[in-house]
C-alpha cells in the first residue's frame, strides 16, 4: 500500500541490523562506494557493473531506445544495462521497501527506478532514497536544478535524491477531421463538443497516471487552475476547490465512451479507442509519441494536439536510487548518460519525447541540431507546450482526488 505524502525524512546512518556492521555516509549508503563528487572513482568502482533499472515497459518505441542508444553507451564505460520492465512503479518501490523491513541494507535488487512523484514521495517517507548526489552529476550542468518542476516532485523536494531525464507535458490529442480548433480551445468547449458526440471522448480510470491527469485538467479547468491547492494538502482548500467537482464529472457522464458506464483501465486502451476511430479525442501525457503513431499509420493524418485555455500539466520525469542498491555507482553512471545533450537529442530524435535538460544550457552545436529535428504537424512544438503549463499538486491531493474519484464518481 502506498503512504501519504509527508515531511522529507533523510537518516544520516544506515538501519540497525544484522547486515550494517559498519559505519555510514551522510545519505545512509556504506563508505566504500564512491560520492557522486568523484567521478573518476564513480567510473572505476562502476566499471564491470550491471545496473539493474526499473521502469514502465509498455512503451516499445522507448524501450528501443533504451536498447539502442542508452544500452550501448553505458557498455562503452563499462556497465551493462538490464532492464527490468514492470507495469506500475509501485512494484519497484515495495520491492524496496521490502527489503528495508527485511534489513537488507546493501546488494539490493534494485539500482535504479523511473519513479513518478506519487512512489517518490512513498520512499521519502519511508527512508528509501540515496539523497544528495543528482547535483553532483558532469552533466547536471545542463539542468536547471531552480526550475520548481525539477526543484519539486510533485510537492516533495527533490534534495538531490533524483535526477532529471524527460520533460512530460499533458496535451489534449484528436482528430481534426471530427473537432474543430474552436472545440478544442477550452475544456467547456471540448465539453461541450463531447455532449453533442456522445461517445467520442474518453479517460483512463484513475488511479491510471494519465486518467488521474486528466482528472486535474478538468479540476484545474473548473477552479482557474492549481493556485487554489497550492502546497501540501489542506482539507479546507480541498473540500473548497472541489465542492461540485465530482458532480460535474458524474453529469458529464452520458458524453463518455460507453456512456461513462465503464471506463478504459489504461492510458493503452484509451489510444487504442483512439487508433480504432472509437474516440476522436483525449488527454495525453506523451505528446511528442503521438507522431510516430501518425508515421506508423496507427493514427490517422487529421491527428492534431491542443493546449487548452486553462493550460496542461507540465512535470519532469525523474530517476532515484535506492540506498541498498548493489551497484550504486553504475546506477549513477547511468543517470549521467540519460542527461548527456546527445542522449537527450538522440531522445527527442526517436521518440518525440521532450528533453529534461534545459537546451539553451547546451552548445550552440546542440542547440541547432534541437532547431532542426523535423517534428510532425501533428504535435505541438515544445514552446507552445510550455507557454502555459501548468505545476502538478502536491503528491497528498493526488492521491485524495483519486480516492475520491474512485468512490463519488466510478462507484456512484
Amino acid at each position: 500500500m502506498l503512504l501519504s505524502s509527508g515531511p522529507l525524512r533523510l537518516a544520516a546512518a544506515c538501519a540497525a541490523g544484522a547486515l550494517a556492521l559498519t559505519a555510514c555516509t551522510s545519505d545512509g549508503t556504506a563508505p566504500d562506494q564512491p560520492p557522486a563528487s568523484d567521478w573518476s572513482a564513480v567510473l572505476a568502482d562502476a566499471e564491470g557493473q550491471t545496473v539493474n533499472w526499473y521502469m514502465f515497459g509498455g512503451d516499445d518505441v522507448l524501450n528501443t531506445f533504451v536498447k539502442d542508444e542508452v544500452a550501448p553507451r553505458l557498455d562503452a564505460l563499462g556497465v551493462t544495462l538490464k532492464q527490468v520492465r514492470i507495469t506500475d512503479t509501485a512494484d519497484a518501490v515495495n520491492k524496496v521497501l521490502g527489503e528495508k523491513q527485511a534489513r537488507r541494507d546493501s546488494g539490493g535488487a534494485v539500482d535504479a527506478i523511473w519513479v513518478n512523484g506519487e512512489n517518490f514521495a512513498t520512499g521519502v517517507q519511508a527512508d528509501l532514497w540515496s539523497c544528495g548526489w543528482s547535483g553532483d552529476l558532469p552533466n547536471a550542468k545542463f539542468v536547471d536544478l531552480e526550475d520548481p518542476t525539477v526543484a519539486e516532485d510533485f510537492g516533495v523536494p527533490v534534495n538531490g535524491c533524483e535526477s532529471v531525464w524527460q520533460q512530460a507535458s499533458s496535451a489534449l490529442v484528436y482528430n481534426s477531421d471530427d473537432l474543430d480548433a474552436a472545440d478544442v480551445a477550452s475544456v467547456d468547449s471540448l465539453l461541450a463538443w463531447a455532449k453533442a458526440n456522445p461517445g467520442k471522448f474518453a479517460y483512463p480510470a484513475p488511479p491510471d497516471f494519465t486518467g488521474s491527469m486528466a482528472v486535474r485538467s478538468l479540476l484545474y479547468a473548473d477552479v482557474g487552475g492549481p493556485d487554489e491547492l497550492s502546497g501540501e494538502f489542506d482539507e479546507a482548500a480541498y473540500t473548497a476547490a472541489t465542492g461540485d467537482f465530482y458532480d460535474r464529472l458524474n453529469a458529464i457522464e452520458p458524453s463518455l465512451w460507453r456512456g461513462g458506464e465503464t471506463y478504459p483501465t489504461s492510458q493503452t486502451d484509451v489510444e487504442k479507442l483512439f487508433a480504432d476511430g472509437e474516440i476522436s479525442a483525449y488527454f495525453s501525457y506523451g505528446p511528442g509519441a503521438v507522431a510516430s503513431q501518425v508515421t506508423d499509420g496507427v493514427y490517422p493524418e487529421s491527428t492534431r494536439e491542443a493546449v487548452p485555455s486553462s493550460g496542461n500539466i507540465s512535470n519532469h520525469s525523474f530517476i532515484t536510487i535506492p540506498k541498498n542498491a548493489a551497484h550504486r555507482s553504475a546506477a549513477f553512471v547511468l543517470a549521467d548518460v540519460l542527461q548527456d545533450p546527445e542522449v537527450q537529442l538522440a531522445l527527442f530524435e526517436a521518440t518525440g519525447i521532450y528533453p529534461g535538460i534545459d537546451v539553451s544550457r547546451t552548445s550552440d552545436d546542440v542547440q541547432q541540431q534541437f532547431a532542426d529535428v523535423q517534428q510532425s504537424p501533428s504535435v505541438l512544438s515544445l514552446a507552445d507546450l510550455t507557454a502555459n503549463a501548468q505545476p502538478e499538486l502536491a503528491s497528498g491531493y493526488l492521491t485524495r482526488i483519486e480516492k475520491d474519484w474512485t468512490t463519488l464518481v466510478l462507484q456512484k
